[in-house]
C-alpha cells in the first residue's frame, strides 16, 4: 500500500491515515491551546519589551517564581520561548519574531474589534 496516498489506511483503526495538511492543523490548534491560559500570554505579553529572568517575570506578574518557571516550561515546550543562561541566572526571551507577530497581531485584533 502506497504511503502516500490520502486514502492509505491503517491496520488497526477503521478509517483514512491523517493528511500532512490535517497534521499540521492539529499543530496549529495545539500550539493555539498553549495561548488559551492567561498566565502564559502575560509571560509573553511581558516578554515583547525584552528578556526576563524568572524573578523578574515573577515580580512584574505579582506571582510566585514556581508558578511562573511551570509556565515557561510549558511555552518553552511550545517553541514560544527561549532561554539564555547569564551566570546563575537564566533569561528567557520570545523565540523568534513569529512569536511577536502572534501575540501583537492578536492584540491589534481584539483592539480592532472594539
Amino acid at each position: 500500500m502506497d504511503t502516500h496516498e490520502t486514502t492509505a489506511r491503517c491496520d488497526c483503526f477503521d478509517h483514512p491515515m491523517p493528511t500532512e495538511d490535517e497534521i499540521a492543523l492539529y499543530e496549529l490548534a495545539e500550539l493555539f491551546k498553549v495561548f488559551g491560559d492567561t498566565t502564559r500570554v502575560r509571560i509573553l505579553c511581558a516578554l515583547l519589551a525584552g528578556d526576563l529572568c524568572v524573578n523578574h517575570l515573577a515580580e512584574t506578574l505579582g506571582m510566585g517564581q514556581s508558578a511562573v518557571s511551570h509556565q515557561l516550561r510549558i511555552l518553552r515546550s511550545a517553541g514560544l520561548v527561549k532561554p539564555r543562561r547569564d551566570g546563575k541566572t537564566v533569561y528567557y526571551a520570545l523565540d523568534d519574531d513569529h512569536v511577536k507577530c502572534i501575540v501583537q497581531i492578536g492584540l491589534i485584533h481584539l483592539a480592532h474589534k472594539k
